[in-house]
């Protein structure tokens, strides 16, 4: 999958919200955008909770969430975000489909946590488009909606100017990445960091992993002491066939028990971990494109441009220009990413 930018500046959210919404993704998308962290340098958004009307929703588990804009704000919006639902065939009022149909057309994204997607297709958004859902409601999508390319094995998908994404935790990831592409790497990692989140998963990564037995475990051990010294020296060039030997593995055995442990392979997941401390020193240092190349193990300024328009879009020096926040003359040198 290739990522592509969200909007230049995401600042005004808008919520659809409407009975049968998923508690839990209503909550995900308020702590990533309706918390003040303008302190810590995060922007100010203005995130709004739209429905039908004004009344309180009811959720499950007791809770109700109250709309405090009506569907007509979505017409503001610079981000529309749908919240999963606990009933997947229940259709969605259609006011909501209507207004998400006319949100589109205008060309604002909208993204679809978990099985919000089942909303995006009832009202026609994902005909003839790529798709992702939870796991376990894969082949009900496929089914309900044949017109869709369900993907079955991603966290987060993207296509035209819609997001669908996998289940509960990737919801995170989805609003995490759509906040990296508008705002920079350091924005997302602030708010990833207030909300005791990873700041960096991939779409790609592969939404469920196998629980580890007791002997993976240990396997999975020694692959967190490989994937640490990687990151130490990410400047270094790096063979599968190094970290396996580092691993005690041979190299195929490194690779399965690496995918099984991450849900991507070594090289992917060093690709993402170098464009990840790339932005980084691009957004908080002046060094030049040679040298943040050579500090993240690219080599050359030509293979992390290349890196950059398959993965984000954009150009090293673009997203310099777009995110850029240390003073000139700093060189500041930014910590490692996440393992």
């Amino acid at each position: 999958m290739t990522a592509a930018p969200a909007v230049a500046a995401t600042t005004r959210i808008a919520l659809v919200s409407f009975p049968g919404i998923r508690a839990f993704d209503a909550s995900v998308i308020t702590e990533v955008w309706g918390v003040d962290r303008t302190d810590r340098g995060v922007p100010p958004f203005e995130l709004r909770r739209t429905a039908a009307a004004t009344t309180p929703i009811p959720l499950r588990g007791g809770l109700s969430l109250t709309p405090d804009r009506t569907l007509s704000w979505l017409a503001r919006a610079d981000l529309i975000v749908v919240p999963g639902l606990d009933d997947h065939v229940t259709p969605a009022p259609e006011p909501v489909l209507e207004a998400l149909r006319r949100a589109h057309s205008r060309g604002t994204p909208i993204a679809a946590l978990c099985g919000g997607a089942f909303t995006l297709a009832q009202a026609g958004l994902l005909d003839g488009r790529r798709a992702v859902t939870h796991w376990n409601l894969t082949e009900l999508l496929r089914t309900r909606h044949p017109g869709i390319t369900v993907v079955p094995d991603a966290l987060f998908v993207h296509d035209d100017n819609l997001w669908t994404s996998a289940g509960t935790a990737a919801g995170i990831d989805l609003c995490l990445h759509l906040v990296r592409t508008a705002h920079g790497a350091e924005t997302a990692a602030t708010i990833a960091r207030s909300m005791v989140t990873a700041p960096f998963r991939t779409g790609t990564q592969a939404q469920f992993i196998e629980h580890p037995t007791p002997h993976t475990d240990r396997d999975a051990d020694t692959l967190a002491d490989v994937r640490a010294f990687a990151l130490t020296h990410l400047a270094e060039p790096h063979t599968v066939a190094e970290l396996a030997d580092r691993a005690g593995m041979s190299p195929r055995s490194f690779a399965r028990h690496f995918q099984a442990t991450t849900g991507t392979t070594p090289l992917r997941w060093l690709i993402t971990q170098r464009i990840a401390a790339a932005q980084k020193l691009l957004e908080r240092t002046d060094l030049p494109l040679p040298e943040v190349a050579r500090r993240t193990g690219f080599g050359s300024e030509i293979t992390m441009r290349q890196h950059f328009a398959t993965h984000l879009a954009t150009s090293p020096r673009d997203y310099r220009l777009a995110f850029h926040r240390t003073p000139p003359g700093t060189g500041v040198d930014t910590p490692a990413p996440h393992p």
